[in-house]
């Protein structure tokens, strides 16, 4: 009982919510890049919070199905099809063995997760499943996912329907104002380098990628040239000897010598990883109060959107 892996498109590997307390190990955390859409999807199966489900760069995957159960699509804007017809994503769809589940290359954002019903079925190393491809750990193998790949999953024969409406889901644009948590190191950027770097635009470089986003844009200036390497959190971002912002996320180094401006809000970090190279980044200070009400705000707009507009499709839906 398993998808087989038809073609794996640009980038697709198997992640669950993380590997953490490992950094002692010298293991980074993993896990969904964009965890917001990797959170809706297992919601809107009813699985687990920590299920395992692919995440899927730019998409271009193919998939065959040799087992009855049920599947979404969340992220990025991926034309998604069921045996040729297309079908919406946010959405629950049954899926029948033999089934050929198809990606398209995504239109807007740049990764999309595709859930089952109770997750994939893969053995955590280290206590995880998450696949962080430069530290070989993680996933089938250590590795990308390759054609003819097998991934385990369990039959289903029920799971409700639950869709999340249009005016609920994310938009991903070219453009995301990033809210920066200021740390200890700030004091070294004079006040003229933290007005510069707030009231500028950035580009996203083509170095971007799972570790993080390199920006390109005025150059910002630090009084020291580095520091003794310290561990990096998710979010951390450094000013490197030629000032251009990088923006550390989930497979990042656990330590570095870079002095940081601050912290990316983690809510703010998922709708970045969503960007092209060539988008643009604007960043906005925020207190860690500010911080802390943002995050406890999402997670009620995130439970109001799947408590109170979660409907179970029927036979006539127009997303059936």
């Amino acid at each position: 009982m398993s998808l087989e892996v038809l073609d794996t498109g640009v980038l697709s590997l198997l992640q669950d919510r993380g590997r953490f307390g490992m950094h002692r190990i010298g293991l980074t955390n993993g896990g969904p890049i964009d965890s917001e859409a990797f959170g809706y999807c297992n919601r809107l199966l009813s699985n687990k919070h920590n299920c395992t489900a692919l995440e899927i760069s730019y998409g271009g995957s193919r998939f065959r199905a040799n087992v009855d159960t049920y599947i979404c699509v969340t992220g990025a804007e991926t034309p998604l099809t069921i045996n040729g017809k297309e079908r919406p994503l946010w959405a629950v769809h049954p899926i029948a063995a033999g089934d050929e589940i198809a990606l398209d290359f995504a239109v807007r954002g740049t990764r999309s997760y595709l859930g089952v019903a109770d997750g994939f079925h893969i053995a955590p190393s280290f206590g995880s499943t998450a696949t962080v491809m430069r530290e070989n750990v993680g996933g089938l193998r250590g590795e990308k996912l390759q054609v003819g790949d097998v991934l385990p999953c369990a039959s289903t024969s029920q799971r409700k329907r639950y869709y999340l409406p249009a005016e609920r889901q994310p938009h991903y644009q070219d453009r995301v104002t990033v809210r920066v948590i200021p740390g200890y190191q700030q004091a070294h950027f004079s006040r003229l380098e933290q007005r510069r770097f707030f009231s500028h635009g950035y580009t996203v470089s083509e170095r971007c990628d799972r570790m993080g986003y390199r920006l390109e844009g005025p150059a910002i200036n630090c009084d020291i040239d580095g520091i003794l390497s310290e561990g990096i959190c998710f979010g951390a971002i450094q000013i490197p000897a030629d000032g251009q912002p990088i923006v550390l996320l989930n497979d990042r180094q656990t330590i570095g010598g870079y002095p940081k401006i601050g912290s990316a809000l983690s809510l703010d970090a998922s709708r970045l990883s969503q960007l092209r190279p060539g988008s643009t980044v604007n960043f906005a200070p925020i207190t860690p109060h500010g911080a802390h009400n943002a995050l406890h705000l999402a997670q009620v707009v995130l439970d109001r959107s799947l408590n109170l507009t979660r409907t179970c499709l029927r036979p006539n839906s127009p997303v059936n």
